[in-house]
């Protein structure tokens, strides 16, 4: 819901693209920046304790552009700095909270646990839009940005009735700068984990910033307002919850390379014939797919690499996923923003959708290797017990023995 009601809020104060751009850049700059520290900390302190801190701060942070909005106070130059200290937040949430996930339930049900958690968080895609886009022509953007902020409330009271083993951590004296080095070369020197994020991120930066482009969508090209925006949204939500749902019924890794790779090329293809469509209802219907496949993408790369990683390296390791992720959508969002005010929407989205179509054809090129690389490296990380080593070689079966 706050989500769509910002990216409305911006576009009411400015009707501009360049300006949506702007916030969206803001609230994901953080994550690029501070992710390595954060994977730091979710290695070294409780993860539980972690993501508590961040979802307070994000609560506050909430009822802060809640009491801006309703008095009349919000300036367009507030939204970014709201943006920039949650994106904050998230750089320490995020690996926490991918990395909380296997202290919950173990390797052997990570699948279907990051796809359930996928289907809440969809769940939320395709209600929060629906309900904000009503309540957003009703009564304003500042009563959705309450809602969210009270819903922490739960979030926060959740995870505090939680009672969850804690793996091992860092040693306190261990140096912070050794630690982020000794992540960022284990991914460099794993090669499937290397070739998942390099896919992560171009899908990232070209394909993902279509949402940043949705007001326009929804205002300019199809004719249509508040409750258009969040029925594309919802749309997209429903998709991506069926994707979530069809992974959690999944037994084991095996031919998850194949989805990322035909869910990549699904995504960049809809992504195309979105473009091309000046129909509310069939933009609405190709955005079902749409989120179908970028689910699928996300999902398994993410049980991928969990499955690989080691436990002593897992924060580090998401904190790189992070960055990828979200720490790559600022550019994509400023690039979107700049190309849409040059180009128009439509053709901007429709590039994104050909990159993302031709990254999934050379990565599909390449699955044989990529299978062979990640079965040694979990076989090794099996025989080594899941824990840190001493120095890899390139050699995918030595890196597999968890070199720092």
């Amino acid at each position: 819901m706050q989500v769509v009601a910002q990216s409305w809020l911006v576009y009411r104060l400015t009707g501009s693209a360049l300006w949506l751009g702007i916030v969206g850049f803001s609230s994901q700059i953080p994550v690029l920046l501070l992710s390595p520290v954060g994977g730091v900390v979710a290695d070294r302190y409780p993860r539980r304790a972690t993501v508590v801190a961040t979802q307070a701060a994000s609560m506050l942070l909430a009822f802060t552009l809640t009491a801006l909005t309703l008095t009349g106070q919000i300036r367009v130059w507030h939204l970014p700095v709201i943006a920039f200290l949650l994106g904050t937040a998230n750089a320490f949430d995020i690996p926490a909270r991918h990395a909380f996930v296997v202290d919950m339930v173990g390797k052997n049900d990570l699948i279907n646990a990051i796809a359930l958690n996928s289907s809440m968080f969809n769940s939320a895609r395709i209600l929060g839009p629906s309900i904000a886009g009503v309540l957003v022509a009703t009564i304003g953007e500042g009563w959705c940005f309450f809602v969210n902020g009270m819903s922490y409330t739960a979030v926060i009271v959740g995870l505090l009735l939680m009672r969850v083993g804690s793996p091992v951590r860092l040693q306190p004296h261990e140096p912070a700068l050794a630690s982020i080095v000794a992540g960022y070369r284990f991914v460099w020197r794993a090669r499937p984990i290397r070739t998942l994020l390099l896919l992560l991120a171009l899908v990232s930066l070209m394909g993902l910033p279509y949402a940043v482009l949705m007001p326009i969508f929804a205002g300019q090209i199809l004719h249509g307002g508040p409750r258009a925006l969040g029925l594309l949204m919802g749309a997209a939500g429903v998709g991506a919850l069926t994707g979530a749902l069809t992974l959690a019924a999944r037994r084991g890794i095996r031919g998850l390379e194949r989805w990322i790779a035909l869910s990549t090329a699904g995504f960049g293809v809809c992504l195309i014939l979105f473009a091309c469509s000046r129909t509310l209802w069939l933009s609405a219907a190709l955005l079902c797919p749409a989120g179908f496949c970028i689910i699928g993408q996300l999902t398994s790369s993410n049980t991928l690499i969990q499955t690989i990683v080691p436990d002593d390296l897992r924060g580090r390791v998401m904190s790189v996923y992070s960055m990828m992720l979200i720490g790559m959508a600022p550019f994509g969002s400023l690039l979107a923003g700049a190309l849409a005010h040059r180009l128009g929407a439509p053709n901007t989205v429709m590039i994104g959708g050909w990159v993302c179509l031709a990254a999934a054809v050379v990565f599909g090129s390449r699955l044989a290797a990529f299978r062979h690389g990640a079965r040694q490296m979990i076989v090794a990380d099996e025989t080594a017990g899941g824990t840190l080593a001493e120095e890899p070689n390139e050699d995918a079966t030595v890196m597999a023995q968890r070199g720092g």
